[in-house]
């Protein structure tokens, strides 16, 4: 009986220490950053980017810029940043370049009914950064670029970028084609014509 009791209480201590040991969580990073900027395109281009302050070292971003698509005709959209430092242990690392459409009608980002679109792709990581992400398609609604990274030193770091939106070209109906091989079938024959009349003159 003594064996089970002292048993037991050994079990209960390592079961409540490892619970005490389990609830001592590492506290979350930082958030810091400018977030949510407008995107002010000029005829469907434009700047946009964030500058951190000194003192932030292991402190996380995720901007988002946001923009919108107006009209019936489908729109592309491509998008580069970067980032530079002396070294790739200074200034920032840049860890994700997305593209997401705004969900639920509100108008408003993380809602968590936002939906992802395009993800971007790392070009160059080190001292310098460069991302860059593409996407086809986009119809009317409520866009936003989401740049995401941390800090990885005390000094100060900024990252930047340009995007264009541009329609999409049109692509012509069944009915275009037919009427321009009509076209092209009526001029044949109209040569045809002409041809024959000129050997009958001769």
């Amino acid at each position: 009986m003594k064996k089970s009791l002292i048993a037991g209480m050994v079990f209960a201590t390592a079961t409540f220490g490892s619970s005490a040991v389990m609830a001592q969580t590492t506290p979350s990073p930082t958030m810091v950053g400018n977030t949510p900027q407008v995107l002010d395109l000029t005829d469907g281009s434009g700047f946009f980017g964030d500058t951190f302050a000194m003192n932030n070292n292991g402190a996380m971003f995720a901007d988002h810029f946001t923009f919108s698509v107006t009209g019936t005709t489908m729109s592309n959209f491509d998008a580069i940043i970067s980032s530079i430092s002396r070294s790739a242990d200074t200034g920032l690392d840049i860890t994700g370049l997305s593209l997401y459409r705004v969900g639920g009608g509100t108008g408003t980002s993380g809602t968590g009914m936002d939906t992802l679109v395009s993800s971007g792709t790392s070009l160059h990581s080190g001292a310098m950064d460069v991302w860059s992400l593409s996407s086809s398609g986009l119809s009317a609604g409520d866009y936003y670029v989401m740049v995401s990274g941390n800090l990885v030193s005390d000094t100060s770091a900024s990252f930047g970028g340009a995007v264009m939106l541009a329609p999409t070209a049109p692509v012509p109906e069944p009915e275009t084609y037919g009427m321009m091989v009509a076209g092209l079938g009526v001029l044949g024959i109209l040569a045809r014509r002409r041809k024959q009349q000129a050997a009958n003159q001769a």
